[in-house]
């Protein structure tokens, strides 16, 4: 992208002037008329792409989330950018967010806009950011686009922290489960075995599921290596299946199609897809960009190519719901209220709404999950423990009984 000076007519009638990135001039001219906005002169400044900066890191979204609502704080007031930037960077205790912070500095007191500087720090500031960021620097209301930057980066963290919590206690339960599974039948169960070959008892003398466990546990004793590399393996497969788009593909759908989990899945990236939308057409930036930017954020490549298939249909003049219906993958509620947010002008407002409902939804779907998650975790670890403990405790039994008939025909 190349970068160019341009001077606007805002809509009080009023000359304003800015800088911007833009891959022609048409192309920044187009950016301005979907707003609804002239630009009057446009002039060329640097000729290239944008190179990336050192990258520093990747800082968490809370800590993205607190800077924003200082920045938009002191831009209000009146800061100079440069100043802002320099303060902040002073007062946060990231590390990385500092040294970015600083860069930026330096790189808007050299001339760069605020969003030049911010993307060449992509692992820390995505389209998502940028995008409202130049939407706020393009319209004059920067500090109104930090503030909607920090709410949104507070609701997805909000959003996020939920399922983690919802779905720590389960997992916990399950490595619980699994590490009580391994050492009984590490430890435990080659003690049994030794001790049924001092009572002199034969393998065919031995229940199936005793004879079950006691091959299985000899197997994890001795070829455990053999485990290990195996479960590496099948980690890695995975990992590098999933990294290709098609693999990518087929995990994400799977993630939709999956029974109890794939509704909860949906509702989460509903959720995103319309939370995100909604802020970029609140603070100003154009549907068609808007629509790309949501593709990359919401978080499940499946829902992410409907977003691109309907982008395409709408620069082609089809209205915004027909094409969110036609992927089958967005509820008839979804698809009905964007219909009437469309009509009546209030687009944005009805995705808030249904960001909103949607985070509610998850909320509610996690608190009854993890209700009925944890009953029957224990009851399936109760049963595996106990199905040990019984093919364990059988030939003994066995024996004992022997003895007793033995004992009481001498007598």
């Amino acid at each position: 992208m190349s970068v160019y000076s341009y001077t606007f007519r805002d809509p009080s009638g009023g000359l304003q002037k800015g800088t911007a990135e833009a891959e022609s001039e048409e192309n920044l001219r187009a950016r301005f008329q979907e707003q609804g906005l002239e630009i009057v002169e446009v002039t060329m400044i640097k000729k290239g792409n944008i190179k990336k900066a050192r990258s520093f890191g990747k800082v968490k979204l809370i800590k993205l989330s607190l800077f924003c609502r200082q920045f938009s704080t002191m831009v209000d007031a009146g800061v100079s950018l440069v100043r802002c930037l320099d303060v902040l960077s002073r007062q946060t205790e990231d590390p990385k967010l500092k040294k970015i912070l600083i860069d930026i500095g330096e790189r808007v007191e050299g001339g760069e806009s605020l969003s030049r500087a911010m993307q060449r720090h992509p692992r820390t500031f995505n389209n998502l950011f940028i995008g409202l960021i130049r939407a706020g620097e393009i319209g004059g209301v920067l500090e109104e686009a930090l503030q909607r930057l920090s709410q949104f980066l507070e609701s997805d963290v909000n959003l996020r922290r939920k399922v983690k919590a919802a779905l720590t206690y389960p997992l916990i339960v399950v490595l619980a489960a699994v590490g009580i599974v391994v050492l009984l039948m590490v430890v435990v169960v080659p003690q049994f075995t030794d001790i049924f070959k001092d009572l002199g008892l034969k393998d065919s003398e031995f229940p199936a599921a005793t004879k079950f466990l006691m091959d299985l546990s000899d197997n994890m004793v001795v070829n455990w290596h053999i485990f290990l590399i195996v479960g590496a393996a099948i980690y890695a497969g995975f990992k590098l299946f999933s990294s290709t788009r098609f693999g990518r593909r087929v995990v994400d759908r799977i993630k939709l199609k999956i029974p109890v989990f794939g509704p909860l899945h949906l509702k989460v990236c509903m959720a995103r897809f319309s939370r995100t939308m909604g802020t970029l057409l609140t603070s100003g930036v154009p549907i068609l960009q808007a629509m790309e930017t949501v593709a990359g954020t919401v978080g499940n490549s499946i829902m992410s190519d409907a977003v691109l298939d309907a982008r395409a249909r709408i620069r082609e003049g089809d209205r915004i719901g027909d094409p969110l219906e036609a992927s089958r993958l967005f509820p008839p509620m979804v698809v009905h209220m964007i219909g009437v947010g469309e009509e009546s002008g209030s687009l944005d407002y009805m995705l808030q709404k249904i960001a909103d409902f949607y985070e509610a939804e998850v909320e509610a779907t996690l608190q009854s999950l993890t209700s009925a998650l944890e009953p029957i975790l224990i009851v399936f670890l109760g049963v595996v423990v106990g199905f040990i403990v019984f093919a364990m405790f059988a030939p003994l039994l066995k024996v004992v009984e022997g003895l007793s008939s033995g004992g009481a025909e001498g007598e």
